[in-house]
């Protein structure tokens, strides 16, 4: 559970957590030493509230609220009066006691205490003035991990109070973020999202209004941006999520100091989440800087070093530079090393052996899994993690049979374990079913990856999953003459990764060809036509024109207006597929002369008035966890040429 009032956002891999400090025991340490609660002269005006002055974060809560304060050594001025007058009136003693019991829960150390105390307070005090307490009550118990339940009764109970009259506040925005926090909890996220989106629009005119000041308004903002990144990764929108991450470092940024160290997390995290979503140049830039805060910071042989280099080295496999990703796993196993930590140290050692398969080593990637395979549990997850490995070294090596003995023993594991941590197991079953497809036993693959569809969908939060999967499934019943079964699943899967990677990422592309295909099977080229020209224009500004999987798109869209017979269309696409295999030069003479020969096959149809085309073959899906945490593709280079050689 990730709550903003105590740590950041974690991207990837469950050894980066990272915390931020703006909004979270500083915070509620300040939320402290405000009073709570109105005096009697005041409570029950309500519509009197606006923030007056909000300069410290010490006095923002409770400057809007009152006009007069009880002080804080009030015992002392009573002690002074008792020695005045012999008696006190009762309008005397129902302030002492009343002041007792704010100062008894301000004085609160733990949950309990606070609880202990706020109970108290009901008794003597209107509802209305226990507004403020129940938001202090409610963010100490989400810092304290409590029961969302539990928090929102106090968040709502506050925001009664505090959401009057369209009176705009800070704490009405901070109620708004707790409540937002709680729901993300409890795993209603629409609920979730309509709260924060709500605080960050009052914090919006709060600044813009001048009601506070920047350095009031930033730690609640902070929390706002941050829950919103959470929500929007759980709803699968990971683009949008990308935004608010920024946000978050921006603030971070103007708060502090120029090369901290928190501040070097926040640029790993961003670096994380791009590497999510498979934009691995834009998180290079992220992921440099952090290693450089860092460096300078806490030294070459720091563990957050460590992880810096072990993120970018993900980022050189990416943009398949794999010589530096092979480097900074190394710098990084040195370091993790020394620090004996084994868990990461595994791990970072199974990275290096993956990039050795990448480089075409396989033998060294095989001698490093048997050497790191001993120290592993017999029913480990990690164990099942290098069996996979080793398979795809021995595939590699055309040694299928040994490479079927790895996967069996890896999924025997991952067997056991698809309750207590389906996420993990989803992730190597998509792994293991992309090893089959390379072996070509596509009923197998086929048979997996609809396993993971089924763990998945019961995850909120991994929507985006699915979707990759979904479309995966789809494009192997394709490829395997199954259309009919295969077009939902090329449909579901479209759809769910526009919603979390963007209309316009060039792995949409793809399965909007592959669906295209599977139209033009059954006939209906009027459908083909439209999901060929959203495949192109995808492929045009996520790949470029010239890109050859960009002109292949261009290839099927003729296709698609030649069986409509819409034969000037489909001449004037052909004719541009012509023009970008010529700008490719002499590599490309084959795939010239195979556009050459359509154009006069179209030119054939046009003349003949009929429409004879052999049916088109599906693109090849990309042969890469394209859409998931894993990735390991560069939209630069040919998928079609990936696989060539498999399938």
């Amino acid at each position: 559970m990730r709550r903003s009032s105590s740590k950041l956002l974690c991207h990837l891999q469950p050894h980066t957590k990272s915390s931020f400090s703006l909004l979270s025991n500083d915070f509620i340490t300040h939320l402290s030493s405000l009073s709570t609660v109105t005096n009697e002269a005041n409570y029950g005006h309500p519509s009197q509230t606006r923030l007056q002055n909000c300069n410290k974060i010490n006095g923002l809560l409770f400057s809007n609220v009152k006009t007069h304060q009880p002080q804080t050594n009030s015992s002392q001025n009573f002690n002074t009066l008792v020695d005045q007058r012999p008696e006190m009136s009762s309008r005397q003693r129902k302030i002492k006691e009343r002041s007792q019991l704010e100062e008894a829960f301000e004085s609160a150390k733990t949950p309990d205490d606070m609880l202990k105390a706020f109970k108290d307070m009901e008794a003597n005090f209107d509802e209305k003035e226990l507004g403020l307490a129940c938001l202090k009550l409610g963010l100490k118990l989400d810092q304290e991990g409590e029961e969302p339940e539990k928090i929102l009764s106090f968040a709502n109970r506050a925001l009664k109070v505090l959401d009057t009259d369209d009176k705009l506040s800070l704490p009405l925005a901070m109620t708004l973020q707790l409540l937002g926090s709680a729901c993300y909890s409890s795993k209603r996220f629409n609920d979730s999202l309509g709260y924060l989106t709500r605080a960050n629009r009052i914090l919006g005119r709060l600044e813009e209004e001048g009601f506070c000041s920047v350095e009031d308004i930033r730690p609640v903002l902070h929390a706002v941006h941050l829950e919103l990144a959470n929500i929007k990764t759980a709803l699968g929108r990971r683009e949008e999520a990308l935004g608010n991450l920024k946000r978050c470092l921006e603030i971070k940024e103007m708060t502090l100091e120029e090369n901290s160290r928190e501040l070097g997390n926040a640029n790993r995290d961003l670096a994380e989440a791009h590497v999510t979503i498979l934009n691995f140049k834009e998180a290079l830039p992220y992921c440099l800087k952090a290693l450089e805060i860092h460096k300078s910071q806490l030294g070459q042989n720091s563990v957050e070093v460590a992880h810096d280099r072990r993120i970018l080295g993900v980022i050189y496999t990416g943009l398949e530079k794999h010589e530096k990703a092979l480097e900074q796993n190394q710098l990084s196993q040195k370091v993790l090393k020394n620090w004996g930590l084994s868990s990461d140290l595994l791990r970072a050692e199974v990275d290096a052996a993956n990039i050795q398969i990448a480089l075409g080593k396989y033998d060294e990637a095989i001698n490093t899994l048997k050497d790191v395979v001993q120290q592993t549990d017999k029913d480990s997850e990690d164990r099942a993690m290098i069996f996979t490995s080793m398979a795809k070294a021995l595939c590699e090596q055309e040694k299928f049979a040994d490479s079927k003995r790895c996967l069996e023993i890896a999924c025997g594991i991952l067997d056991k374990k698809e309750k207590s941590s389906p996420v993990e197991v989803a992730e190597a079953y998509m792994e293991i079913s992309m090893q089959y497809e390379t072996m070509n036993e596509f009923e197998t693959a086929i048979s997996l990856l609809k396993r993971t569809l089924a763990m998945l969908e019961k995850l909120p939060q991994e929507q985006h999953s699915v979707g990759s999967v979904s479309a995966r499934v789809g494009w192997l019943l394709l490829l395997t003459g199954k259309v009919e079964q295969a077009i939902p699943y090329l449909e579901d899967g479209a759809e769910r990764l526009k919603e979390s990677f963007g209309a316009k990422h060039y792995g949409v592309g793809y399965v909007y060809n592959n669906l295209g295909a599977a139209y033009l099977e059954i006939d209906r080229p009027q459908s083909a036509a439209q999901v060929f020209a959203f495949a192109k224009e995808i492929m045009d500004v996520s790949l470029g024109p010239h890109h050859v999987d960009s002109i292949e798109a261009c290839q099927n869209l003729s296709k698609a207006y030649g069986a409509m017979g819409s034969y000037s269309l489909a001449f004037n696409f052909q004719e541009k597929a012509i023009e970008a295999w010529e700008g490719h030069g002499p590599s490309a003479q084959d795939e010239l002369k195979e556009a050459k020969r359509l154009l006069e096959q179209l030119k054939k149809k046009a003349r003949d008035a009929s429409s004879n085309e052999p049916p088109i073959k599906a693109l090849p899906f990309p042969h890469t966890n394209e859409f998931n945490n894993t990735g390991a593709s560069q939209p630069g280079v040919s998928v079609s040429e990936k696989r060539s050689s498999a399938v």
